[in-house]
């Protein structure tokens, strides 16, 4: 098991998307941004059962994400694990949790009839980062 280190947990407190990596059913990778929760063990998502993603997560564990820091675009963490459980979130705490923290309201808006919502917990196995400080970066264009 990898433990995340100290000095990357204020990204994980960020409000910062994580864009998940998962492979789908022909073995080709699917990425996309999503809302996140670190709750001091696991890095937590949430997703409907009618996603691609969830499909993917139920026939494959590994999954892959990168954040970066929203103060410094040139610092990142990313994180390669596996889903370890994943819960029902049949009154939608989890996600409404999330909207709070992203969007400042008390329940997630987007919500369509019949979706039902799971929380996905990811175990890290891995991980690297980087932190280049801006004024050290140079440019290619």
């Amino acid at each position: 098991m990898s433990v995340i280190p100290e000095k990357e947990i204020k990204i994980l407190n960020s409000t910062s998307l994580a864009h998940i990596a998962t492979i789908g059913p022909h073995h080709e990778p699917q990425s996309t941004p999503v809302w996140f929760d670190w709750d001091g063990t696991y890095v937590r998502f949430s997703q409907t059962k009618a996603r691609q993603k969830y499909r993917n997560l139920k026939r494959d564990p590994h999954i892959a994400l990168s954040i970066t820091d929203p103060t410094n675009l040139y610092h990142y963490l990313e994180i390669r694990g596996k889903v370890v459980r994943i819960e029902e979130d049949p009154q939608r705490t989890f996600i409404d949790s999330l909207a709070k923290k992203y969007l400042g309201v008390d329940h997630y808006p987007y919500n369509q009839p019949g979706d039902e919502y799971v929380i996905f917990y990811i175990q890290s196995e891995h991980t690297t980062s980087m932190d280049i400080q801006p004024e050290r970066a140079t440019s290619t264009d």
